[in-house]
């Protein structure tokens, strides 16, 4: 959650800060959205990049949504079955019960009813004969209703279960038809990077081409700074200044280049090794002012997070967190993925203040 800076008896009422985070965010989002409209034209091989990085995006995020309504409803067809089973063990209970009030009926032999009339010698034997059989009747009486009970109690769990695998089928289906066509656009991926390597004629052109692709990404980030300087409401303070040296990792892995060594791209920041994949983690409250592709760093994810700090996530297989919107210390944004025509999964951080990059190391608590 943000927090907003101030003395207790100051804070304006909690009506008055969600609307003035909504309008932030509104903002945020509208300025996000002109930079993506406005940004510099790219020649054809990285234009379908783009589309398809952006595909395989969409591919992964619907793929992750049908594994967690799998998942779901995996565990509501568990809860259905073992309620099925406590009620069969129950309805099983109740017949028990109801075929030893029959037998104890039949012990009476027939009509026992007539027989009280007829054998009126013993009055007190007689009182307590009739008030047994009442007795039986009303509990037979309930255990018939209870029986009816379970029934429908029964019958409307395996329709829930029937609904249920219904709709695991066609999860499955849906799943299989993803997977299928997430390995096509895999394909076609590698033949894109593969046609965008063949252009540079050695490495000094591969490296021009990448410093090409980090001045593109500085002039987004100017855009996005103007944008936010624009506003008439700034972000709130986050207090990130307070938690130097001791910020989360926002992934777990090895270190490929530091900061300031990493090839034009990669300068300004690391780049972490990882499963592709794996859940990435914002490292501080914030807000979201940037979720889009951007040549050279493929999925990027910029989060403002106040006083002039914002960090910068790029090369993710897709994004979970959207612009605009808070997000807190811990939350899951993206996945590690390999966007941006990267040959291997990583994750490129980046953490700039006052616009200025500066070394996540220094930020983040040491391991």
């Amino acid at each position: 959650m943000l927090c907003l800076a101030g003395p207790l008896a100051a804070q304006p009422s909690e009506e008055a800060v969600q609307e003035r985070l909504d309008a932030i965010g509104e903002a945020i989002e509208e300025a996000g959205q002109r930079v993506s409209a406005t940004r510099e034209a790219r020649d054809e091989a990285a234009r379908q990049l783009e589309a398809i990085e952006t595909s395989l995006a969409a591919t992964h995020r619907r793929l992750d949504e049908l594994q967690a309504e799998r998942r779901e409803l995996g565990a509501e067809m568990e809860t259905l079955q073992a309620r099925r089973d406590e009620l069969e063990t129950e309805r099983a209970a109740q017949l028990e019960a109801i075929h030893t009030q029959l037998d104890a009926l039949y012990r009476l032999g027939r009509s026992p009813q007539l027989k009280l009339l007829l054998n009126q010698d013993d009055p007190a034997r007689l009182d307590r004969l009739q008030h047994y059989l009442n007795d039986l009747a009303r509990a037979r009486r309930e255990r018939l209703d209870e029986l009816a009970r379970l029934d429908a109690a029964l019958a409307e769990t395996r329709r829930e279960l029937e609904a249920r695998g219904e709709r695991l089928d066609a999860l499955a289906a849906e799943l299989a038809e993803r997977s299928t066509q997430l390995a096509e656009q895999m394909r076609e991926r590698a033949t894109l990077v593969e046609e965008l390597d063949s252009r540079h004629s050695g490495e000094a052109a591969r490296l021009a081409s990448l410093e090409q692709d980090r001045e593109r990404a500085e002039q987004v980030l100017r855009e996005v700074q103007e944008q936010l300087a624009r506003l008439q409401r700034p972000p709130p303070s986050t207090a990130i200044e307070r938690t130097r040296g001791e910020l989360p990792w926002p992934i777990q892995g090895n270190i490929a280049s530091r900061f300031g060594a990493g090839d034009a791209v990669h300068r300004n920041g690391i780049l972490i090794l990882a499963a592709e994949g794996s859940p990435v983690r914002a490292v501080h409250a914030g807000r979201v002012v940037f979720a889009d592709w951007l040549r050279g760093f493929g999925n990027l994810l910029i989060i403002d997070h106040g006083d002039g700090v914002m960090t910068l996530h790029a090369h993710l297989q897709h994004f979970t967190a959207q612009v605009g919107r808070p997000v807190s210390r811990g939350e899951v944004i993206g996945a590690v993925g390999m966007s941006g025509g990267q040959q291997r999964p990583a994750l490129y951080f980046e953490v700039r203040r006052g616009g200025d990059p500066i070394d996540p190391q220094s930020w983040i608590a040491r391991r």
